[in-house]
């Protein structure tokens, strides 16, 4: 797997480019289904989950449902007129997967409703289970063969939703700090959610520089996003976008080198895109 140095205002920073794992999964999505790729599904007749209607989660599910040939159901809260009309990106691509999507004032619990009998499998929102820790034993594994090998120290960061990815990689790294900022909730909220999968987590979680509304356009965002396309890498504008805005606002925390971890999920700028280049006009 692919580390590799970029120079972003005057400073390197190290990514984790697991945007680009081959096959038909990539970013920590691949990381989260690995438990369920090797899994004898022989039994099941549905996998039911839920989220946002652009949710990358959302998108690896339904394709995961279509190489094993089972239905997937997926409950959200929202869909805007926009991507109704208009359907592009992570939803475009589920529904092209087959997924049945439906709308629900509590998504959570009409997902769990759902789930009547052992032939349906429920994921949780951003797959945050433990069975999830496989996938990043491995990435834990990766990053310390690449340190040891190039005798570098690494202080990681990555944007967490429910916090799956940072909790997991942390718990299996020892001797490096792994940091985090939410972008689903506050920084009370992530706590919560990472000490759900691992109560002795030592996760460090950063504040935004300022409260973002999950989904909502903002232009840092995006002026970060086309800034950071001058290192020949494309992030993510939901996550990567907060992740980076945070980052840079919290320099002086870090004491080692930075690895950043890049957890795919670019098909979601598809939509985003076209809604900043319209609210923006750039």
């Amino acid at each position: 797997m692919l580390i590799e140095p970029i120079y972003f205002r005057g400073r390197r920073f190290w990514v984790l480019r697991d945007d680009l794992i081959g096959g038909e999964f990539n970013g920590n999505k691949a990381r989260k289904l690995a438990f369920l790729l090797n899994l004898n599904l022989n039994h099941i007749n549905r996998i039911i989950s839920y989220g946002s209607s652009q949710s990358n989660a959302m998108y690896s599910i339904s394709l995961l449902a279509k190489m094993r040939g089972v239905k997937f159901i997926y409950f959200t809260n929202h869909i805007c007129d926009f991507l109704l009309n208009n359907p592009c990106g992570n939803y475009a691509y589920a529904l092209k997967n087959g997924m049945d999507i439906k709308i629900s004032s509590n998504p959570s619990k009409s997902a769990q409703d759902e789930c009547k009998s052992s032939s349906d499998l429920f994921i949780p929102e951003g797959v945050a289970m433990r069975e999830a820790e496989v996938g990043f034993k491995e990435q834990a594994r990766i990053i310390k063969d690449y340190a040891k090998k190039n005798k570098i120290k690494f202080d990681i960061f990555l944007p967490s939703g429910t916090g799956c990815s940072a909790a997991f990689l942390a718990k299996n790294l020892d001797d490096m700090s792994v940091w985090s900022v939410p972008c689903v909730g506050d920084a009370q909220y992530l706590k919560e959610q990472i000490l759900t999968l691992d109560p002795f987590s030592k996760v460090k979680i950063l504040n935004p520089p300022k409260k973002y509304h999950f989904g909502k356009l903002y232009l840092e965002i995006y002026e970060i996003y086309k800034e950071l396309l001058d290192s020949n890498i494309e992030f993510e504008l939901l996550y990567d976008g907060v992740g980076w805005l945070t980052l840079m606002n919290n320099l002086d925390k870090f004491q080692n080198e930075i690895l950043y971890i890049h957890q795919g999920g670019i098909l979601g700028n598809i939509t985003l895109l076209d809604r900043y280049k319209r609210k923006f006009n750039q």
